[in-house]
């Protein structure tokens, strides 16, 4: 095993900067009907997550019970493999449903409509 090497350099440390406030705010920069456009589009927005969350939770809920059941009972309803496949498909389904969460919890990543500019 091999002593580490210490390096020591000059270091500066600077306090955190503070805020300037400029005094009043900014005026807007988008139009009245723009400000309806974008309104209107997170309306709809909601609503389409909603189907989805529907939607997804029907076919997870759908899968996951017949994947559980099969897993289960899958040597008494065919052969050993449909067992094994249906508990592939759960470890599958817990996999993929844990991606999708936390990559659509990336607040790196900003969504939303893009407006011409």
């Amino acid at each position: 095993m091999t002593n580490p090497i210490i390096v020591t350099a000059p270091a500066t440390v600077l306090p955190p900067p503070v805020a300037v406030h400029t005094g009043d705010p900014l005026t807007p920069t988008t139009t009245v009907e723009e400000d309806r456009h974008s309104a209107g589009q997170r309306e709809v927005n909601l609503i389409w997550e909603n189907t989805q969350m529907k939607i997804a939770l029907s076919v997870i809920w759908a899968s996951l019970i017949v994947a559980g059941g099969l897993a289960i009972f899958g040597k008494y309803l065919g052969t050993p493999d449909v067992q094994l496949a249906a508990v592939v498909f759960l470890f599958g389904v817990a996999n993929l449903v844990t991606g999708f969460y936390f990559g659509r919890t990336n607040h790196q990543k900003v969504g939303g409509v893009q407006l011409g500019r």
